[in-house]
C-alpha cells in the first residue's frame, strides 16, 4: 500500500487528547505557574542572600570539623533520653489509635455518631504538628521530657489511627461474613475476623511512626521538649559549632540505626 492510499484510508491521525482537552491541560499548566510565580513575590524573598549562601555554609562546614568528639561523654545520655520519647510517645499513641481507629472505619464503627468522632480525633491530631503540640504540653507541664513524649503521643495517633481504619475497611468481607455466619458476637466477628487481616499493617504502621518520631524528638528540645534538642539548642546560640557538630553526627547515627531497625522488623513481619 502506497502513502497516498494509506492516508486516504486512514485519514485520522491518532492524538491522545482532543484539541479542547489540550486546551484545557496547557491553560491549566498556564495557571499553575502563574500561581507558583504569584506565590514567591509574594513572599518577598530577599534573593541577594543566595549570592554567598554557598560561601556561608562551607564556612559553617568548616566551623564544625573537627567535631569535639570529648563532647560526646555528654551527648550520650540526652540523645538516650530523646529516643525514650520517641518510644514511649509511639507506645501511648499504639494504644490510643487502635481503638480510634476501630471507630473510624466504616465497616465496624458501630453508627455515624461513632465515625465522625473518631474522624474529628484522627484529623485533629494531624492537623496539628509535633511543635505545636510541644508548646501546647510544655505549657501544661512544664519544659521535660513529658511535654516531648505527649507531644509525639498527639501527633502519632493521626497518623496510626488513619493507616489502620483504612487497613480495615480494605478487610476482606468474605472472611468477616463467614464468622457472622456462625453466631458469633461483634467483639468475635473483630477478633477472629477483622485484627488477623490488619495485624501486620499495624505492626508495620507502628514501626514506620517509631521511625519517624526518632527524627521529630530530637527538635522538640528547641521548644522545651526535652531530649538532644535542647543542648544542640544551646551550642547552637553560643556558637558552639564543634559541638554542634558532634550533636549532629550523632543524630544522624541514631537515625540510620533506627533506619536499619524499623526495616528488619517490618521485612520480617511481611
Amino acid at each position: 500500500m502506497t502513502l497516498d492510499e494509506h492516508a486516504k484510508r486512514y485519514p485520522e491521525v491518532w492524538r491522545r487528547f482532543q484539541p479542547r482537552q489540550t486546551l484545557i491541560r496547557y491553560a491549566w499548566y498556564v495557571g499553575i505557574v502563574f500561581v507558583a510565580v504569584w506565590s514567591v513575590q509574594q513572599l518577598e524573598v530577599p534573593w541577594f542572600y543566595f549570592l554567598d549562601a554557598h560561601v556561608q555554609a562551607a564556612d559553617l562546614f568548616v566551623r564544625m570539623f573537627p567535631p569535639d568528639w570529648a563532647f560526646f561523654e555528654e551527648v550520650l545520655d540526652p540523645l538516650i533520653e530523646t529516643m525514650h520519647i520517641a518510644t514511649l510517645g509511639t507506645a501511648i499513641a499504639f494504644f490510643m489509635a487502635f481503638p480510634i481507629a476501630f471507630l473510624s472505619a466504616r465497616n465496624t464503627t458501630f453508627n455515624t455518631a461513632t465515625w465522625l468522632l473518631g474522624r474529628f480525633i484522627l484529623v485533629t491530631s494531624r492537623s496539628v504538628n509535633t511543635i505545636v503540640w510541644g508548646l501546647l504540653f510544655i505549657a501544661i507541664f512544664g519544659p521535660g521530657p513529658v511535654a516531648g513524649i505527649c507531644a509525639i503521643a498527639a501527633r502519632s495517633i493521626g497518623f496510626l489511627g488513619k493507616l489502620i481504619a483504612e487497613a480495615i475497611e480494605e478487610a476482606d468481607e468474605g472472611a468477616i461474613e463467614a464468622i457472622e455466619a456462625t453466631g458469633a458476637s461483634r467483639l468475635q466477628v473483630l477478633w477472629l475476623g477483622v485484627l488477623p487481616q490488619v495485624l501486620p499493617v499495624i505492626w508495620g504502621t507502628t514501626v514506620y511512626r517509631w521511625d519517624i518520631n526518632i527524627r521529630e524528638s530530637t527538635v522538640l528540645g528547641f521548644v522545651g521538649g526535652g531530649g538532644i534538642g535542647i543542648m544542640l539548642y544551646s551550642s547552637i546560640n553560643q556558637f558552639a559549632w564543634r559541638e554542634v557538630g558532634i550533636m549532629l553526627i550523632a543524630i544522624f547515627a541514631v537515625v540510620i540505626v533506627g533506619e536499619f531497625i524499623s526495616a528488619a522488623i517490618r521485612q520480617r513481619i511481611t
